[in-house]
């Protein structure tokens, strides 16, 4: 089979929406001696963003995204991730995003499909998680030096969380350095103005092309 072949197999096994197909064949991928990244690349990636542009022209649902996100991060996670750091390779980014679910608030649906797009459109992603106080975002971004920071909230009480973020990056003078993208259910494009924040993503869909925006890529 040929690199190229096996390239449509990867993309083909994510649009089966099947995670132990997915697993399966990353593990074979790698087993006919194709690169990780390679694997990331051309394959998952190209997958993923079949699908999140499917969704975004409404052709798949939400559980179809999530789906294929939990499929991708199983292989990620289970196959290529060991790989990569045996081979200590790295992948080429557009850069490194800091993303989790703001403190007080446990929904993780949104953030994990935003951060799967994200990687997907070829950015590395750190999440951090649910429940992440303001001060965390500012402490894992002074160790990974990200240029994009992701804030969402499922929760109206859980706002005043990603302003807090906001002045967090100003106290430490690191405003400057990072572009800070909120989201969520009760986000609008004016609370984002109102706390300072770079940009606004509706979906998925909006985050990724706010996140490109934010990088200068078209």
């Amino acid at each position: 089979m040929s690199r190229e072949e096996i390239h449509e197999e990867l993309v083909n096994s994510v649009l089966s929406f099947d995670s132990r197909k997915v697993v399966q064949t990353s593990k074979k991928a790698l087993e006919a001696r194709l690169d990780p990244t390679d694997v990331i690349e051309n394959g998952l990636a190209r997958g993923l963003g079949i699908i999140g542009k499917k969704f975004e022209d409404g052709e798949l649902f939400l559980m179809d995204l999530v789906a294929a996100a939990e499929a991708v991060k199983k292989a990620m996670t289970e196959v290529l991730e060991p790989e990569l750091v045996n081979l200590k390779a790295e992948r080429r980014t557009r850069g490194r995003v800091v993303i989790g679910t703001v403190a007080g608030d446990i929904h993780d649906i949104g953030k994990n499909i935003v951060a799967t797009m994200l990687f997907a459109a070829g950015f590395e992603v750190r999440d951090l998680g649910t429940d992440v106080p303001a001060q965390d975002f500012v402490n894992k971004s002074k160790e990974v030096n990200p240029i994009i920071v992701g804030l969402s909230a499922l929760l109206s009480t859980t706002l005043p969380i990603q302003r807090e973020a906001v002045q967090g990056f100003c106290t430490e003078g690191m405003r400057d350095r990072v572009k800070i993208m909120v989201g969520g259910a009760p986000v609008t494009e004016e609370w984002a103005r109102e706390i300072g924040a770079d940009g606004y993503g509706e979906n998925a869909a909006a985050a990724v092309r706010l996140a490109n925006n934010l990088v200068g890529v078209q």
